[in-house]
């Protein structure tokens, strides 16, 4: 068994691993970061790896999906749909424990969608808040992802703020 601080360096780098994947929209590389259902121990005799629920899934806005065919489409239909993105994490925290570990962080996207028509430069950036979660599990091969889920972070919009506030009865 590895030491705990090397664990965690670990799983860092297998994090980091998936935003710079999904960055580069490498579909392999992302495939190849999450759990199959042998790495599980679970017979594909009996079971269908695309339908196993061995992970799951939950991007900002969507149901919850399970099952690693379900998610990998999810990534190539995000891949396919995305010109440009790029992820700044911050308030990364690992968590290990045995052969599983948890990383919480904020994903500070930046993305691009495709250029109008007939222009040759990417449409116009957009900023988004997220904050993640990503479950990982220790492997023969390394840390691969058992779950990922990503929530948008709200903010408080300041014109209805003071507009609510004008209405107050004095």
């Amino acid at each position: 068994m590895s030491a705990p601080h090397t664990d965690v360096e670990q799983v860092e780098l297998a994090n980091t691993a998936f935003y710079e994947a999904l960055e580069r929209g490498d579909f392999e590389e992302v495939s190849a970061l999450w759990l199959t259902p042998a790495d599980l121990g679970v017979d594909e005799t009996y079971h269908d790896p695309a339908d196993t629920g061995v992970v799951s899934c939950v991007h900002p806005g969507w149901p919850v999906l399970t099952g690693r065919g379900e998610v990998l489409r999810s990534y190539a239909l995000i891949m396919a749909n995305t010109d440009y993105i790029q992820f700044f994490l911050t308030d990364v925290h690992v968590s290990v424990t045995g052969d599983t570990a948890l990383v919480t962080c904020t994903e500070n996207i930046l993305s691009g969608g495709p250029a109008p028509q007939g222009d040759d430069e990417l449409g116009p950036l957009v900023g988004q808040l997220v904050v993640a979660t990503n479950v990982f599990r220790r492997t023969p091969e390394g840390w691969k992802l058992w779950s990922h889920h990503a929530s948008p972070v709200l903010t408080e919009n300041t014109e209805n703020t003071e507009s609510e506030d004008d209405d107050t009865p004095s």
